[in-house]
């Protein structure tokens, strides 16, 4: 019963989206367009350095693909002292560059923490947009903190916990009508050697009342309903984005139990002025479950694709079976060369309690960052965000790529 008012749901949503859908083309074809080759990027300053006699003039001229490597040490809030390398590449997959635009990103780093993380994602769009690929990799030995379920749990409750990770997330788009799509695909998540030390305050953690585990396997196929009308992802100035996923998990594919999940993901951007990039980008994320959900695949701070939720708490800081999530971001240009910008942004999430299963409060976080304009012809940035929340949780959030 409760499948089948997830698909009523979905259908209810997507025939919104398909009565939508020209206006919002028409809107997105107006704003979506930037010609950044009179930017100025921080290859173009590294070049300047090492190289006076270097003319800009060659980097004027877009590449077929647009290439942003970066090596870094620094803190984050979710990782402590980090080192690694981060990068994407962002190209057109057809010569007259009618499609969205195409990206490709991969992280591997160590922490502090000892959290050894590669990763792999890509959202690929064919020639005219016909199909969209969407590949999320990953493999993870992610020792971490857990706080238990829902909205109320606060550090004294601290459960670490180390486990392996990996995840295998394939999907496949195929366009219905103007920006409109329809998708099906396979997921894995699948969590093995899990080891707890229990509850700081040695009071019994929620994981062990949830019901613990050594490891956790969820397999199964999703449901993708997507509106996407955003030019570039690396850095949208306008447009809508909507997506809608139901995902069935079964023994059927050797899930350890049945289980359901349903997420919406939606975005808008604003672009507040013709003269500038100047963007008032807004974010929401809701996510129900239903059946025997593993506790490492509940919704969580940080739990979405790029693990950019929640800044201001680290990844994990808030878990349950349901999740509401909003944020308002203001992007803005510092140098009028587009070297430099700034974000002022503000959010909120509340995640179920595990008795009751409903809301009962709202967990926000607001804070400030720079961008660094690293690639001006894929409009990739560096982004170094400070947030803070509550409970005297607070640090540094870094990303390659915008936030959402």
């Amino acid at each position: 019963m409760k499948t089948l008012k997830y698909l009523i749901s979905m259908t209810a949503v997507l025939s919104v989206l398909n009565a939508f859908s020209q206006q919002a083309t028409d809107f997105g074809s107006k704003t979506l367009t930037v010609d950044s080759a009179m930017q100025k990027d921080l290859i173009d300053v590294v070049q300047k350095i090492l190289d006076k006699k270097t003319s800009l003039e060659k980097r004027k001229l877009p590449q077929k693909a647009n290439f942003s490597i970066i090596p870094y040490a620094g803190y984050t809030l979710s990782t402590g002292l980090v080192v690694a390398i981060s990068g994407n590449v962002g190209f057109y997959t057809g010569l007259s560059h009618n499609e969205n635009y195409s990206i490709i990103s991969a992280v591997l780093s160590y922490d502090t923490k000892n959290q050894k993380v590669f990763f792999t994602r890509s959202e690929i769009w064919t020639n005219e947009n016909y199909y969209k690929v969407v590949s999320d990799l990953r493999f993870e030995k992610y020792p971490t903190e857990t706080y238990g379920l829902g909205t109320f749990t606060t550090f004294v409750t601290d459960n670490h916990l180390v486990y392996n990770y990996l995840r295998i997330y394939e999907t496949v788009l195929k366009k219905i009508t103007g920006d409109l799509y329809v998708g099906f695909g396979y997921n894995l998540d699948y969590h093995y050697n899990i080891t707890t030390t229990g509850n700081v305050d040695n009071s019994i953690s929620d994981f062990k009342k949830y019901g613990q585990t050594a490891r956790s396997s969820s397999s199964g196929i999703n449901i993708d309903f997507l509106f996407d009308n955003r030019k570039n992802p690396f850095s949208p100035i306008g447009g809508f984005y909507t997506n809608i996923t139901f995902r069935e998990n079964s023994t059927f594919f050797k899930s350890d139990a049945n289980w359901q999940s349903l997420q919406f993901d939606f975005r808008k951007y604003f672009r507040l002025s013709p003269n500038s990039n100047n963007i008032l980008a807004i974010w929401s994320l809701i996510q129900f479950t239903s059946g025997n959900v593993p506790y490492l695949d509940l919704p969580t701070t940080g739990g979405d694709m790029y693990n950019n939720s929640g800044r201001g708490y680290a990844i994990g800081r808030f878990r349950g079976r349901d999740e509401l999530y909003l944020e308002g971001e203001y992007r803005f240009r510092i140098t009028r060369n587009g070297l430099l910008g700034g974000v002022v942004f503000a959010n909120g999430e509340s995640f179920s309690e595990l008795q009751s299963n409903v809301f009962k409060r709202i967990a926000p976080a607001a804070g400030t960052g720079i961008r660094i304009k690293l690639n001006k012809h894929s409009d990739s940035n560096i982004c170094i965000d400070y947030g803070v929340g509550t409970g005297d949780s607070h640090g540094f959030f870094v990303s390659l790529g915008e936030v959402f």
